[in-house]
């Protein structure tokens, strides 16, 4: 039987900002910024009119050494449209092309819309670190999470991070959008539930009123409540808030330099289930230990500007 891939890179992404992939003065003020990652936009705001001229702003950004300037760490995504639209087919060729990190496919319904863009990849010998991620954002996207999240499940699987698009459940279902999300809150642990089962990070929708910080501090603590490892942001005004709110407490450091510690003596190292502090710690939290640690690693070198992470 397959296993979990557990080979994913260990990354922060706190604070995940959505960038139009035209928008060359956004694209300059990159390097003054400290989002964990950037998504390049080609997909909602472009108008269909703009498409080629975006994907050219975009092999212009990536092949001029402008992106190779980005902050230590960060993670570059690109958003291409649907393969079934008539831009999907040359913005995945111009993403692959560009060599991000990830490429992000909107509308992810079913498996299938994963395997046609790692097929496409592959016949394009697309380097196996090139990651997919995928946004939630529909009925059945939702419905179709588990099976989704699934295809992540061997090692050497592209698919690496769930979104969840919040507007476009909210548009597509008709629910109310209200303060703390009740309508919403069920599918949103539905995505989180999928994602945890087979290894994937998943990201929190936006906060579209950017100059409401303090609703922007509550929403990130509802998500973090909730078990997403960040939030994608609309405003560079909303990263602080967000690496705050999605950071790692020392208190949680702590504890997950002391798990790592216990199972590394002499007695334990074989062992499955130990005694820590009256409490009994299995080898799955070793795990999760390790990749907390390995994490703030990185946005330590992040804040340091450390390059070689």
């Amino acid at each position: 039987m397959s296993q979990i891939s557990h080979s994913r890179p260990v990354r922060p992404r706190r604070s995940v900002l959505y960038l139009p992939a035209g928008n060359a003065r956004a694209q300059d003020k990159l390097a003054g910024l400290d989002c964990d990652s950037v998504i390049f936009d080609l997909e909602d705001s472009v108008a269909p009119g703009a498409k080629r001229e975006a994907r050219e702003a975009l092999r212009s950004f990536f092949g001029d050494g402008r992106a190779a300037a980005l902050p230590a760490g960060m993670e570059t995504v690109i958003r291409i449209n649907a393969l079934s639209s008539p831009w999907g087919t040359e913005d995945l060729l111009a993403a692959r092309g560009c060599k991000p990190d990830a490429i992000l496919i909107p509308k992810v319904d079913a498996p299938e819309d994963i395997i046609a863009v790692e097929d496409a990849l592959d016949q394009t010998d697309a380097p196996a670190n090139l990651r997919i991620w995928a946004m939630i954002e529909t009925p059945r996207g939702v419905m179709n999470a588990g099976q989704i999240a699934r295809l992540a499940r061997t090692d050497g699987a592209r698919l690496d991070c769930f979104i969840t698009g919040t507007n476009d459940l909210i548009k597509e279902t008709g629910i109310s959008a209200l303060p703390g999300r009740p309508w919403l809150a069920t599918w949103l642990m539905q995505i989180v539930l999928a994602g945890r089962a087979y290894g994937l990070d998943v990201l929190d929708g936006v906060y579209n009123d950017f100059k409401n910080q303090a609703g922007l501090a509550t929403e990130c603590g509802e998500g973090r409540a909730m078990g997403f490892d960040g939030k994608t942001l609309i405003h560079p005004a909303q990263i602080g808030p967000a690496n705050e709110i999605f950071g790692i407490e020392p208190a949680e450091l702590a504890n997950a330099e002391a798990i790592v510690a216990a199972f590394a003596e002499a007695d334990n190292r074989d062992r499955g289930v130990i005694s820590l502090d009256g409490r009994m710690v299995e080898r799955l939290h070793l795990h999760m230990a390790e990749r907390l640690i390995e994490k703030a690693r990185r946005i330590d070198a992040r804040n340091s500007g450390d390059k070689t992470t």
